[in-house]
């Protein structure tokens, strides 16, 4: 196996504390929002074969396993990564495949720079992810019920939200939910940043479950996303439990440190809390307005001691093991590829020792005995 060396993104968002803590480093002063385990090209992990694309490419067979090349092609198909927020990230949606795969060949069709600003496939594949809360974790996930959402407006006591109130009141429930977002999204600036002023000022006043969104309209005074978030879910995860994001579900995270796996993508459409292009015919196009619980996942233990995320899609498995004595040992031997991430304690992993945030690549059907006293993260895919 081998001992990853994995790049931290230093996204505007990030925490300036939390992954240092976590890899017991000193704080730069600058943030550092995520920290990347994978092959994915925007930013490999580097090994001593080379980044872990190189080492892929040089033989995808006995890296990934016949099974998962078969399945997904000579890539690896998921990104590992540590997400510390800092402050909320953008409000926003990923395709399903079939979205994908026609959006990325449109802009394909039309010439549009991959790295264009205002390009939204950067590939052809959809962008399913979990989120797993290492400390308490904050996030929006999934449409509120719409009558839900139009209290929570309404007790702001704002004139200019009330016809947002009024089309929440409406049936069918789907496109209630449609027609607000979109009128919130094209609304004129200049009165939609007197609107979330007026809104920030009342989520100050009245506190409580209001808190959250005061908070995000700090980090983005005027930007319709604040009141876009008022229609979601708000969600406090505790450490361990967890979040699936699949398909056409709007969702921001807020504040917190967890574990994020996804599949191999980088096909975002954003809705708010932004600075970047935001292409509402797209996204409306793309996000689906049922509400819905935004379902907390915990781990299912199995008799071997893994505690598994299920998830419905294949191209990424998590699932975490505690191991509370040093000296036991655990096979984690597996005909598809993995990461061993450890996020407590101390864990041997083969020849190589782990501490907080390192990590190791395990090639298919490579032998993968751990042991020592720490929690240990596993990310695999099914093939």
């Amino acid at each position: 196996m081998d001992r990853l060396d994995n790049t931290i993104r230093p996204y505007a968002w990030g925490s300036t504390t939390a992954i240092p803590h976590l890899l017991g480093t000193e704080p730069t002063g600058e943030p550092q929002a995520e920290m990347w385990m994978g092959a994915h090209p925007g930013a490999p992990s580097r090994t001593d074969r080379g980044t872990l694309v190189e080492v892929i490419d040089a033989d995808p067979e006995k890296e990934l396993g016949p099974a998962a090349v078969a399945r997904f092609g000579p890539r690896l198909p998921f990104l590992l990564k540590i997400l510390a927020a800092g402050a909320p990230l953008s409000l926003q949606v990923h395709p399903d495949l079939e979205q994908a795969k026609e959006g990325y060949a449109d802009e394909e069709r039309k010439g549009i720079p991959v790295d264009a600003p205002h390009r939204n496939y950067k590939d052809a594949n959809h962008k399913p992810e979990l989120i797993c809360a290492l400390t308490e974790f904050d996030g929006l996930c999934g449409f509120r019920d719409p009558l839900e959402a139009a209290g929570l407006l309404d007790d702001l006591g704002v004139d200019s939200l009330k016809p947002y109130v009024d089309l929440l009141h409406a049936h069918p429930e789907e496109a209630a939910l449609r027609e607000v977002l979109t009128a919130i999204l094209t609304a004129d600036p200049e009165e939609m940043s007197r609107t979330v002023a007026e809104a920030a000022a009342a989520c100050t006043r009245l506190g409580g479950s209001y808190t959250p969104y005061a908070g995000i309209a700090h980090h983005y005074p005027g930007d319709p996303g604040v009141i876009a978030a008022m229609l979601l879910n708000h969600v406090r995860l505790q450490p361990g439990e967890a979040l699936y994001l699949g398909a056409g579900v709007p969702h921001a995270y807020l504040d917190g440190l967890g574990v994020e796996i996804m599949a191999n993508s980088d096909n975002v459409l954003r809705c708010g809390l932004t600075p970047k292009h935001v292409d509402v015919p797209e996204l409306l196009r793309v996000v689906r307005f049922r509400p819905s619980d935004p379902g907390v996942l915990r781990p299912e233990a199995s008799p071997d001691g893994e505690e598994l995320y299920e998830t419905p899609i294949d191209e990424f498995r998590l699932s975490r093991h505690v191991l509370p004595e040093a000296g036991t040992v655990r096979d984690l031997t597996r005909a598809t590829p993995q990461i061993l991430l450890c996020t407590a304690g101390s864990v041997r992993a083969g020849e190589h020792d782990l501490t907080p945030g390192r990590s190791v690549f395990v090639p298919a059907g490579e032998k993968a005995e751990v042991s020592g006293t720490g929690t240990l993260f596993r990310a695999t895919v099914i093939a």
